[in-house]
């Protein structure tokens, strides 16, 4: 399936045949907004070719398509998360740099909750529609407030999508106690939870499994060295247990992406 601008027609291609649509002709609005004449003429071309319109990137397939350790939930909101990172203009070159300034400046923030203002002042951006949509997304209690440990976990994965074990090293080092450099099992279910881009995520078994002393705690390198022995780990541990790990399918998001998908932009696109 093929479509494509040929002179003035649009063609589009299906069962090994060309089909010429009839010629588009901007209006007078649409002369003045190329994006928009865009927008109308994807429109018309999804219609032909039957398949429905998405404002997801190619970025975004590549992400939600990413070979990493762990795969990404049919309902995960990182997709979400990744296009607000983009009208933010946080995707920079030297995003790597800013991935360990944030994680050394959340870190020493020890778990504090930020409000919207704080948000703002950690990522030095002015309040906007798009980050308020953002700090939503980590306002789980609906309290007003957030963990900029969340932040940096999602924030890490869509820079690095592949390096599952980076993301989840950095995570560790956000969440370690100082004395011990462990974590609990309800950090290890928030850094993978938040690493999926799920709402819940049950990790009792896998924590079980790399704690075989029971003492409550693990590290990075018990993790890692679990990894390594059990490179299946997340098929064993994680998806078994928990729901939305399948094919993609409506009956797990409207959009086929993200549950939290706003309903203005599904309007947009129906």
């Amino acid at each position: 399936m093929v479509c494509q601008l040929s002179s003035r027609h649009m063609v589009v291609k299906w069962d090994e045949a060309l089909h010429y649509l009839p010629i588009y002709s901007p209006s007078e609005e649409e002369k003045k907004n190329p994006a928009l004449f865009a927008h109308n003429v994807r429109r018309l071309m999804a219609k032909a070719l039957q398949v429905p319109v998405t404002d997801y990137s190619y970025e975004d397939c590549q992400l939600a398509m990413a070979e990493g350790q762990i795969r990404l939930p049919v309902d995960t909101c990182l997709l979400e998360f990744a296009k607000l990172v983009r009208s933010l203009g946080l995707k920079r070159v030297n995003s790597e740099k800013l991935l360990q300034d944030y994680g050394k400046r959340a870190r020493k923030l020890q778990g504090q909750r930020l409000s919207l203002e704080d948000f703002s002042q950690f990522l030095e951006l002015p309040v906007s529609d798009e980050l308020r949509h953002m700090f939503a997304l980590f306002d789980e209690n609906e309290d007003h407030s957030m963990d900029v440990r969340e932040f940096v976990i999602a924030f890490s994965v869509v820079c690095r999508p592949a390096k599952t074990l980076d993301t989840i090293r950095l995570a560790f080092q956000m969440f370690e106690a100082e004395e011990d450099g462990a974590i609990t099992e309800n950090e290890l279910m928030c850094i993978l939870r938040t690493a999926l881009g799920v709402g819940e995520l049950k990790v009792s078994r896998l924590f079980r499994a790399i704690d075989e002393e029971d003492s409550g705690k693990i590290s990075f390198e018990s993790f890692r060295e679990f990894v390594d022995q059990h490179p299946d780990f997340a098929e064993q541990y994680l998806y078994s247990d928990n729901a939305g790990f399948g094919s993609s399918s409506p009956s797990h998001a409207a959009n086929g992406f993200c549950a939290d998908f706003s309903p203005s932009e599904q309007k947009k696109l129906d």
